[in-house]
């Protein structure tokens, strides 16, 4: 993958069918991959496993899946039934909820991914131990919730361990002022988080920072972010969850024409 990719990131909780009709736009769009995220009520598996079956070159990825929630030989034994297209697939894969035990957690659900066939896993990281093993023991990492000088410095540090390592960037992304409560809602939940606050206070950043709010700062925020790291994933964030919605994100936000 090219250095500066730009991919597009959904909300598992959309659904299966909905993901679906979203999923050809974000291919003709030139997006280079899908990431759809894990939580209880979405299950991205097969919110991919459906956008897999409209698409051709669309990669897809997870963003992330909570393994003290999913662990590895389910998630692998799931990639299986539903039929996931290997060639096109990432596992982006997190500790969880549960700071105990986290690095040994990943470390393991890593080497189990890889065992059942899993070509490609990137880590779910903040801090600088989870990252280092993403970077060693799996293909790469994500980060999340940095700004671009940050994404450019962390992603220094982690080729300069493993040349190799892909360095993706989530960045939650509204283009609408329709769109801004929810992006400034979902950004006061992240920074009341002990571990996010603190993380944010590290930088000397805040949460505000780490997003684009606005299609007028679009570009000039994803030039600072491509030239940062190997991927960027603009976590759509529109004033309603229709596929209408996400359908014009993508159209406004495209890599290329479609």
């Amino acid at each position: 993958m090219s250095r500066g990719t730009v991919s597009l990131g959904l909300a598992g909780s959309l659904g299966p069918e909905a993901i679906a009709r979203i999923a050809p736009a974000v291919e003709s769009f030139g997006f280079h991959t899908l990431w759809v995220n894990d939580t209880p009520d979405g299950d991205a598996l097969a919110a991919l496993a459906a956008a897999s079956r409209v698409t051709e070159r669309l990669h897809l990825a997870t963003g992330v899946v909570p393994v003290d929630r999913r662990p590895a030989q389910e998630i692998a034994a799931d990639v299986v039934s539903l039929g996931l297209p290997l060639d096109r697939l990432t596992l982006g894969i997190g500790s969880g909820a549960s700071k105990e035990g986290a690095l040994a957690r990943v470390r393991d659900a890593i080497a189990v991914l890889h065992e059942e066939g899993m070509p490609r896993v990137l880590v779910g990281a903040l801090g600088p131990k989870m990252r280092r093993t993403g970077a060693e023991k799996a293909e790469g990492v994500l980060l999340n919730w940095v700004p671009p000088s940050e994404a450019h410095a962390q992603a220094g540090a982690l080729h300069a361990i493993a040349p190799a390592a892909h360095v993706a960037v989530y960045v939650r992304t509204a283009i609408v002022s329709a769109a801004r409560a929810r992006l400034d809602a979902e950004t006061a939940r992240y920074a009341s988080f002990p571990n996010y606050a603190a993380n944010f206070e590290r930088m000397g950043v805040d949460a505000a920072d780490t997003t684009i709010r606005d299609v007028t700062e679009l570009g000039d925020a994803l030039v600072a972010y491509t030239a940062a790291a190997d991927e960027v994933v603009l976590r759509a964030i529109v004033p309603e969850d229709t596929v209408e919605a996400y359908v014009d994100f993508a159209r406004r936000t495209a890599p290329s024409p479609g």
